[in-house]
């Protein structure tokens, strides 16, 4: 038997969060996760998961900066949230249009080449490539 105090925290937090939102497990057991889970911190995660989580986080927010279908209101919500967290949106004074477009092809075609990238997350990069004629 495994003591409590030899448990990886990350792997007992990842199991308290899946006991949360899973949709078979009874109400008065998910609040003890839930419980449990803030005792163990905001995340039950180090430092460099809860950045990596911050980072994910703060990437959705670009994404929807970016996408022709997010509402108006979205968009602002992401550029307040942005914002907040240090992030410039608007283009840098004196950068030219070419400038801008020739970094954000650039962000897309090193974001293929990372390896902890999905597979579908590269499919899309290689489409937005495609779309704007870059090999």
């Amino acid at each position: 038997m495994v003591n409590q105090t030899e448990k990886d925290s990350t792997h007992v937090a990842a199991g308290l969060k899946a006991a949360i939102h899973n949709p078979h497990v009874g109400e008065e057991a998910k609040e003890r996760a839930a419980e449990k889970l803030g005792h163990m911190g905001a995340s039950g995660g180090t430092a460099a998961q809860e950045g990596a989580d911050t980072n994910r986080m703060l990437g959705g927010y670009k994404a929807t900066l970016a996408n022709m279908h997010t509402s108006p209101e979205a968009k602002a919500h992401a550029r307040e949230i942005l914002e907040a967290h240090g992030y410039t949106i608007e283009r840098a004074e004196g950068m030219s249009e070419s400038e801008h477009e020739k970094r954000v092809l650039a962000g897309y075609k090193a974001f293929i080449l990372d390896p902890r990238v999905s597979t579908a997350a590269k499919a899309h990069a290689k489409e937005f490539l495609d779309a704007h004629n870059v090999v």
